[in-house]
C-alpha cells in the first residue's frame, strides 16, 4: 500500500458514455438543510442532473441507493452549475444550471419520508432566461455592492458578457479585441470581472465601467447608440502570462484577494492590482485546480491535478503533498460531508466521481529475514568471465539494422502476388507511352492470433510504380481470424522502377495497449514493367557474368518470357520495357557465361538482377549449395558519372529555377503596390505601362513554373535511373571482390542513403559524406586517418569532381583488398595488414595520379587479368554466339 496514495472514502461512475468538465461538478448544501453538510452537484453534457450525499458505512464503500438524492434528466446539455444566492425575496440557496441557450434556476426541496425508503427530493423551476447568443461560461457575486443576494454573468461564445439581476435581464457587453472565450471570475473585493483573453492576456473589466459602457447588444452600431452617453469599455488592468489558462479563481482572507490563474505550465497568484505575487511552474500538464486558505497566516493552499492521475498539494510554491488518483480529474472541490471537514472530490471526464481523503495507513507487511549462505567466490569469478566473454562478443558485432524479434507474432501479416497479370489492367492515370498498361493483383492477408486494435495496413512500392489503393484501416480484428485486402500494382511513371519489390506494414495495438508493427515484402513479376522482344543486334553497354556452373537454358529460366518452340530462344532472349528501352541476354552454350547488353546503363540492372536471382532458384531446386556468381569485367564507371552529372546539372537547374521565380515574385508584388497606389490616389495619374509590365512579369511567372515543374519531372526520372545503376554497381562491386552480406548492406547504406531526393538535402552531399567516412575509417591505410574531418552540415556542392574522386578512391581500395566492416577493432587490425598481401599505396600520390588521370578510371579484376591473356576462348565464344544470333 503506497504512502502516496488519495484514501478512497467513498465513489461511484456516473452514468454510461456520459461526458463532464471542470463547470460540471459543485459542492454546497443545496437544499438548505443548515446541518452543515454540502451536497454533490453534478452535471453532464448529456443533460443528467445529480445530487448525491454520501454516508459510506465504512471509509471505500461504493454508493449505495439511499446516497443518490435526485436525478433527473434535462433536456439540453449542462454546461456548469452553481449554488448561490440567485432569487429575490430570500436568502436561501438556489441551483443555477447554464444550458448552451437557456439559464435555469432550481429549489432544492427534501420531503420526510414515513417508511423506510428515507427522504424524497424535488426540484423547482424558479425563473429561467432564453439566451440569444450561445453561452460558454458563467460567474456569480454581489455585483455592483448589493447585499443579500447573488448576481449572474454569462460568457458567451462570441465575447458578450450578459448579466441578470436574478429574474430580469440587466445589460450585455461585448469584450474589446475578443477572439475566443477563456475561464471567467467575479472579485468582490475590487467589483471586477476577470477573465484571461485568446491574446494570453489576464484582463480585468469593473462592473461599473460594464454598466456605463455603450451598449453591446447589437454588433453595429446604431444612430441611437452615437447620441447615447454610453462610454468606452475599458480595462482596468491587463498582465500577459505567455500561455493559454485552463481556469481561474478569486480566494478573499484577511482583507486582502488573490487572483490565481492555472495556465498549461505554470500557476500564477496576483495581486488585486494585476501585479504578480509568485508563480510556479509545474512539472506535469495540470487539469484542474483549487486554491483555499491556508492554515499559516499569509499563506494560500491550492490543489492542482495533472494528467498523471496525480493531486499535488502546494503551500504558496512549496510542494507539501502529492497523492495517486484512480482517475485524471477534471474537476476539483473540497466540502464537509458527514461531519468530516476537508474531503477532497474529484470529478473524470468519463464520469468517476470520489471523496478521498488524505492521511497514511500503517502498512503491516514485514520483509521476511534472507537466509544467510556462504558466497563462493570462484564460482562468481567463473560467472564473471563468461558474461565478459558474452559482452566482448556482442561488442564485436554490429548490425546495420537491428534484429527483429520473432517473439512478436500477435500479428501475422503476408502477401501474395497473383503469378498471372490481371485480365483486365487496374492502371489509372498512367503516363506511359504504351498501348497497354498492365496490372498485377497482390493479396494481402492479416492473421491474428490476439484481440488487435486500431489495425491500419499500409502498402508502398517504389516510385514510378503505383498502387490502386494503399492503406487499409480495421478497427478490430478478433482472436483467430483473418482479414484480407486486394489491391493492384501498376507502372505509372514513364520509366522503369529501381525496384521490384513491395513492402507491407500493418501497425496495430494489442489490449494492454502497447503498440506493435508488423511487415512484410512481397517481389513483383518482371512482366509487370516489360514484354518479350526481338533481341538487339548492337548495344552500347555489356556485361558478363560468370558462374560456376554449367548453363542453363534461358527457356528453363524465363519461361514467361520464351517461346518453348523456338529452339534459337535457348540461347537469346530480348526484352523491351514499357518505356521503349530494349535489353538481350545471351547464355553460352559451352563456357559457363551470361552476357546483359543494353543501349542504357541503368537498363542492365533489373534484368542483371533477374537473371541472378532466378539462376539462385534455379539450382536452389537442385539442392546445389556451392553455385556462386562472379564478375570479372570493368565496373563502368565512367557510364555511372554520367548519370550522376546529368542529375547533378538537374539539381543545379532547379536551384535556378527557384531562384528565378523569387525575383520574379518580388517584382511582381512591387508593380502590384505602385499600381495599388495609382488606384488609391484621389487624383487620377496615368500608369505609365504599369499594367503592362503587370502582365509580362506574370506571364514570365507562369512560364519559370512551368519550366520548373518540368525540370522537377525529369529530375525524377534522373533519379530514378541513377538509383537503378547505383544497384547495377554495387552488384558488380560485390560479385567482383566477393563481398559478404553485411558487407553489401554496408556498400548499399553508403550508396543509397536517400528513398527521395529533394533540394534540401540531395544524393550527392549524402553519398560523399558517407563514402569519406569509410575512406576514413574501415577502408584507412592506419589508426591515424580514423579521425573524422567531415562538416557537420551538408550544403549542395559546386560540383561532382570530389565525389568522382572519393568513388574512384572507394573502388581502388577494395580492389587492393579492402573490406568493409564497421567494428573499430576490426578496422585497426585490417588498417595494419590488408588481406592477400597488399601492400597500400599512399593516399597522396593516389589521388594526384587520379587527379591526372581521368576520374572515370575502369577498374578489373587483377586476379582474373592473367586468365583473360592467356584464354582467349571467352572472345571465341561471343564471336560465335554474335554471328549465330546474326544468321
Amino acid at each position: 500500500m503506497s504512502l502516496f496514495k488519495a484514501r478512497d472514502w467513498w465513489s461511484t461512475a456516473l452514468g454510461e458514455k456520459e461526458e463532464f468538465d471542470q463547470g460540471c461538478l459543485c459542492v454546497a448544501d443545496v437544499d438548505n438543510s443548515g446541518s452543515g453538510q454540502d451536497k454533490i452537484t453534478v452535471g453532464s453534457y448529456m443533460g443528467y442532473l445529480r445530487i448525491f450525499n454520501p454516508h459510506p458505512v465504512k471509509p471505500g464503500d461504493g454508493m449505495q441507493a439511499e446516497d443518490l438524492l435526485l436525478e433527473v434528466q434535462l433536456r439540453d446539455p449542462i454546461l456548469q452549475v452553481e449554488v448561490g444566492k440567485f432569487v429575490s425575496g430570500t436568502e436561501l440557496l438556489h441551483l443555477a444550471v447554464l444550458h448552451c441557450r437557456k439559464l435555469c434556476v432550481y429549489a432544492v426541496s427534501g420531503t420526510l419520508g414515513n417508511v423506510e425508503h428515507g427522504n424524497q427530493y424535488q426540484i423547482k423551476l424558479m425563473y429561467e432566461h432564453n439566451l440569444q447568443r450561445t453561452a460558454c461560461n458563467m460567474t456569480y457575486g454581489p455585483f455592483g455592492g448589493v447585499k443579500g443576494r447573488d448576481l449572474i454573468c454569462i460568457q458567451s461564445m462570441d465575447g458578450m458578457l450578459m448579466l441578470f439581476e436574478q429574474e430580469s435581464y440587466a445589460f450585455g457587453r461585448f469584450l474589446p479585441g475578443f477572439l475566443l472565450p477563456g475561464p471567467l471570475t467575479y472579485s468582490s473585493r475590487t467589483d471586477s470581472f476577470i477573465t484571461v483573453s485568446s491574446c494570453q492576456q489576464v484582463e480585468s473589466y469593473k462592473y461599473q465601467v460594464l454598466a456605463f459602457a455603450t451598449d453591446a447588444d447589437e454588433r453595429q452600431e446604431t444612430e441611437q447608440q452615437k447620441l447615447s452617453s454610453g462610454k468606452r469599455l475599458v480595462m482596468d488592468w491587463v498582465l500577459n502570462i505567455g500561455e493559454q489558462a485552463l481556469d481561474i479563481c478569486v480566494v478573499s482572507f484577511n482583507q486582502t484577494s488573490s487572483v490565481f490563474v492555472l495556465g498549461e505550465r505554470n500557476f500564477f497568484c496576483l495581486k488585486d492590482n494585476g501585479q504578480i505575487r509568485f508563480m510556479k511552474k509545474l512539472d506535469c500538464s495540470p487539469s484542474c485546480f483549487l486554491p483555499y486558505c491556508s492554515v499559516s497566516e499569509g499563506t494560500i493552499n491550492t490543489l492542482v491535478g495533472n494528467h498523471n492521475s496525480m493531486l499535488h498539494v502546494y503551500q504558496d510554491v512549496t510542494l507539501k503533498w502529492a497523492t495517486q488518483l484512480p482517475h485524471i480529474p477534471v474537476a476539483v472541490k473540497v466540502g464537509n460531508l458527514q461531519d468530516l471537514k476537508g474531503v477532497i472530490v474529484t470529478l473524470s471526464d468519463s464520469g468517476h466521481l470520489q471523496c478521498s481523503y488524505l492521511g497514511t495507513d500503517p502498512s503491516l507487511f514485514q520483509a521476511p529475514k534472507v537466509e544467510s549462505r556462504e558466497i563462493n567466490y570462484e564460482e562468481l569469478d567463473r560467472e564473471m568471465k563468461e558474461l565478459q566473454k558474452i559482452i566482448k562478443e556482442s561488442t564485436k558485432t554490429q548490425d546495420i539494422l537491428p534484429k527483429s524479434e520473432k517473439d512478436y507474432d500477435d500479428l501475422r501479416i503476408t502477401a501474395e502476388v497473383s503469378p498471372e497479370l490481371d485480365v483486365v489492367s487496374q492502371a489509372i492515370d498512367s503516363e506511359v507511352r504504351a498501348e497497354a498498361v498492365p496490372s498485377v493483383t497482390v493479396k494481402i492477408t492479416l492473421q491474428s492470433r490476439l484481440a488487435v486494435q486500431k489495425t491500419k495496413l499500409s502498402i508502398c512500392v517504389q516510385p514510378p510504380l503505383a498502387l490502386t489503393h494503399d492503406q487499409f484501416i480495421f478497427d478490430a480484428i478478433e482472436p483467430c481470424r483473418s482479414k484480407a485486402v486486394a489491391l493492384s500494382v501498376f507502372l505509372k511513371g514513364n520509366c522503369p522502377p529501381a525496384e521490384l519489390e513491395g513492402n507491407a506494414m500493418a501497425s496495430y495495438s494489442l489490449p494492454t495497449g502497447i503498440p506493435r508493427v508488423a511487415q512484410c515484402k512481397f517481389r513483383l513479376p518482371l512482366r509487370l514493367i516489360c514484354f518479350p522482344a526481338q533481341p538487339s543486334k548492337t548495344a552500347n553497354h555489356k556485361l558478363t557474368i560468370d558462374t560456376n556452373k554449367s548453363p542453363v537454358s534461358l527457356v528453363n529460366l524465363f519461361p514467361d518470357f520464351a517461346d518453348q518452340s523456338d529452339e534459337d530462344q535457348v540461347n537469346v532472349l530480348g526484352f523491351q520495357f514499357l518505356t521503349g528501352s530494349r535489353i538481350t541476354l545471351l547464355a553460352s552454350k559451352t563456357s559457363q557465361r551470361y552476357r546483359i547488353q543494353s543501349e542504357q546503363l541503368e537498363d542492365l540492372w533489373l534484368i542483371t538482377k533477374e537473371l541472378t536471382f532466378r539462376l539462385e532458384e534455379h539450382f536452389k531446386k537442385q539442392n546445389s549449395k556451392d553455385f556462386t556468381c562472379t564478375f570479372s569485367g570493368s565496373v563502368p564507371l565512367q557510364e555511372y558519372f554520367e548519370l550522376i552529372d546529368r542529375h547533378f546539372e538537374l539539381r543545379l537547374n532547379a536551384e535556378k529555377f527557384e531562384e528565378l521565380l523569387s525575383e520574379r515574385a518580388i517584382q511582381f508584388r512591387a508593380i502590384e503596390r505602385r499600381l495599388l497606389t495609382r488606384f488609391k490616389d484621389k487624383t487620377p495619374a496615368p500608369l505609365q505601362h504599369l499594367d503592362t509590365l503587370l502582365e509580362g512579369t506574370y506571364r514570365q511567372i507562369i512560364a519559370l513554373a512551368d519550366a520548373a515543374e518540368e525540370n522537377q519531372a525529369n529530375m525524377f526520372q534522373a533519379f530514378t535511373k541513377l538509383k537503378s545503376a547505383t544497384q547495377l554497381v554495387i552488384m558488380l562491386i560485390s560479385l567482383w571482390q566477393k563481398l559478404s552480406t553485411d558487407q553489401v548492406a554496408i556498400l548499399e547504406a553508403t550508396f543509397l542513403p536517400l528513398m527521395q531526393d529533394t533540394q534540401e538535402l540531395g544524393w550527392e552531399e549524402s553519398v560523399d559524406a558517407a563514402i569519406s567516412h569509410l575512406l576514413r575509417t574501415c577502408l584507412s591505410k592506419s589508426s591515424k586517418e580514423q579521425v573524422l574531418t567531415l562538416t557537420s552540415q551538408l550544403s549542395l556542392p559546386k560540383d561532382t569532381s570530389r565525389l568522382k574522386k572519393h568513388i574512384t578512391l572507394l573502388c581502388d581500395r577494395l580492389a587492393k583488398g579492402g573490406r568493409l566492416c564497421l567494428s573499430t577493432d576490426t578496422n585497426i587490425q585490417q588498417t595494419m595488414v590488408m588481406p592477400g598481401g597488399c601492400t597500400p599505396i599512399p593516399e597522396s600520390n593516389l589521388e594526384e595520379r587520379t587527379g591526372v588521370q581521368d576520374s572515370t578510371t575502369m577498374f578489373t579484376n587483377h586476379r582474373h587479368l592473367t586468365k583473360q591473356k592467356s584464354k582467349t576462348g571467352i572472345s571465341r565464344y561471343f564471336t560465335e554466339n554474335l554471328q549465330q544470333f546474326n544468321n
